[in-house]
């Protein structure tokens, strides 16, 4: 049978329009949506799906999660260095792996339940919909992949706005996360993001009705953000973690731990040791010992006076420093050749010998530079600790063997991660015992966060009935 022009015309329309709605529905599959109204309605509709899912069935899609974090662990720290001009390739490696291996699931949301003469009551964690989430450009990758885990635990949907620094890291493991949840037999949209991530998009996202919790991971200006939007929020706000280390600390030991922790990921970690405060006593040894690591080099007073002008603006109305964006996060060899020093390889940390007031101590640099300030004695180490970790009580180390020493920090400096004779990243579960995460809430109190903080209280009660003795 012979078709007329018309009805053949008729058949290919109706082809390419059938086409064109399989790519549409390819397009949108992913999460990433053009408008940010668009993302939110998604992950909405995408919740009311997932709220049908059993405990099981979520953890299913989890382990899907996981191993797609780690197999595409590489591309994606390659991606994440290349964007943000920050970090190392090979740390931030290490970060998704943890991440995919330490990130706390569904095994955490343990039920509770009393009885007694009254009957029975259960307390449970319930979802609350469809969570908002500010992402920061540190740790673009790691962060979506570890939030969405554990919002996803807690019977979540989640709306990613990342920073415009590292959206391209950050899409990608959004849509590398669909797509296995997609291949686990999950509904499309459980995580969504907009194409062009950018303040407006994130100011719709704080106030739409439909987002009911906002998780913010950044600097204080965009927790502040979090903190005013009139939802239930959690804040994950900077630090300035200092090291103490007194005169019964294992030397050799701690010049180790605290390059190592210092200069992972070129200092781009919230947790990250920021300035060494030392008793007199070790003070040379303990350097003597960092230098004979051959990437750590000593800057001088004059060089480190160039690099302050370098790494530092000087706000002179308000005599204040500000840290340059530009060096965030950049190599330490970088950072030497912008004072004119070449032909150094294999530096990784800088160290600097100073007084407590000095702004590298001062400001959190977020770069692999770290000034060693001395202390009379532990009682002044303590107090110096205190003063530079500016009441974020964030992070702080210490090492020694002095129990009495050792509990008098912990209470004197207050932070939500204090760990003792190890690199920081020990307390995120790196080398250390415990859960990891990148959204570790200081400000709102939540701490190291799990499915648990991205859940409700839900409490129901039979009176009189299921009591069995």
């Amino acid at each position: 049978m012979e078709l007329g022009s018309s009805e053949l015309s008729f058949i290919i329309e109706k082809v390419l329009k059938e086409m064109n709605q399989r790519e549409l529905k390819e397009e949108v599959s992913d999460g990433i949506f053009d408008t940010m109204d668009e993302a939110i309605e998604a992950a909405y509709k995408a919740q009311k799906k997932y709220a049908e899912y059993s405990i099981e069935q979520r953890e299913k899609l989890i382990a899907a999660m996981r191993k797609a974090i780690i197999d595409n662990a590489m591309e994606i720290a390659n991606l994440c260095v290349s964007e943000s001009g920050m970090g190392r390739v090979d740390h931030k490696y290490l970060k998704l792996k943890l991440t995919a291996e330490k990130t706390q699931g569904t095994e955490i949301l343990k039920t509770e339940a009393y009885t007694g003469d009254k009957g029975l009551t259960l307390v449970e964690h319930g979802a609350f919909g469809v969570i908002g989430s500010i992402t920061p450009s540190t740790n673009p990758a790691a962060t979506v992949a570890c939030n969405s885990i554990g919002m996803l635990a807690g019977g979540n949907t989640v709306v990613f706005s990342p920073h415009p620094g590292a959206f391209n890291a950050s899409l990608t493991m959004v849509r590398k996360l669909n797509e296995a949840i997609k291949e686990a037999g999950g509904p499309d949209n459980l995580i969504t993001a907009v194409k062009q991530p950018s303040l407006e998009n994130t100011n719709i996202m704080l106030k739409h009705e439909k987002i009911r919790m906002i998780v913010a991971t950044g600097g204080p200006a965009i927790v502040k953000m979090a903190l005013s939007s009139g939802k239930k929020a959690i804040g994950a706000g900077a630090g300035n973690p200092p090291v103490v280390v007194d005169e019964t600390a294992d030397i050799k030991k701690a010049a180790r731990d605290i390059i190592a922790g210092c200069s992972f990921d070129n200092n781009l970690p919230c947790i990250a040791e920021k300035e060494a405060i030392v008793v007199d006593c070790v003070y040379e040894e303990l350097i003597k010992e960092m230098k004979t690591n051959r990437a750590v080099y000593e800057l001088n007073d004059e060089e480190a006076e160039q690099m302050v002008k370098v790494v530092l603006t000087y706000n002179k109305g308000k005599n204040t420093y500000s840290v340059n964006k530009q060096f965030v996060g950049k190599d330490a060899k970088y950072l030497l050749q912008n004072i004119g020093k070449t032909n150094i390889e294999g530096i990784e940390c800088l160290i600097y010998r100073t007084e407590n007031s000095h702004p590298f101590v001062q400001e959190e640099l977020m770069m692999p530079i770290l000034p060693i300030v001395k202390a009379k004695d532990f009682e002044e180490a303590l107090k110096f600790a205190a003063q530079d970790e500016h009441g974020n009580r964030h992070t702080a180390m210490m090492h020694s063997k002095n129990i009495d020493n050792l509990t008098k920090m912990a209470r004197a400096i207050d932070t939500t991660i204090f760990v003792k004779n190890a690199p920081s990243y020990a307390g995120i579960g790196f080398g250390g015992e415990g859960h990891t995460t990148f959204t570790i809430a200081g400000p709102t109190g939540e701490g190291l966060t799990n499915a648990i903080s991205f859940t409700r209280i839900r409490r129901c009660s039979m009176v009189e009935s299921f009591r069995i003795v």
